[in-house]
């Protein structure tokens, strides 16, 4: 289950999931999505190995906070840089205290996306151009 150049979106709100993954696999990314917290856990226990995690903190059933510090306690899944994307807005001592690699507040800019990502992920292919 494990893919080169993967993203891992954890997000309960369908439209966002869906908006997020179309823009990404625009660039070329493969995409895994999760809608809730147990899902996204439950993924990465069946073997997938996302290069990055977008996790949104506000979900029913496991938060992202609760799925962060069980990320962080697995050490075989300690390593894999998360990135928060919320609605929640969050200070820097938060973000600090929950150990990730950046955080989005959502709306989200989709550039700020798309630079924030490319920072830990090369795009598979380049947009645009075609494969021959």
């Amino acid at each position: 289950m494990e893919h080169l150049n993967c993203l891992l979106v954890i997000d309960d709100d369908h439209d966002i999931l869906l908006s997020l993954q179309d823009a990404l696999e625009m660039e070329g990314y493969h995409v895994a999505t999760a809608s809730t917290g147990r899902e996204a856990l439950e993924s990465l226990k069946h073997g997938l190995r996302p290069d990055l995690i977008l996790l949104d903190l506000m979900m029913p059933d496991i938060s992202g906070w609760a799925f962060r510090a069980w990320q962080r306690s697995h050490s075989e899944f300690a390593s894999i840089p998360v990135v928060v994307v919320s609605g929640q807005g969050l200070s820097s001592p938060e973000v600090a205290q929950l150990g990730v690699a950046g955080y989005l507040p959502k709306p989200l800019d989709l550039d700020d996306l798309l630079d924030t990502v490319a920072r830990f992920v090369p795009p598979a292919r380049q947009p645009g151009i075609a494969s021959w």
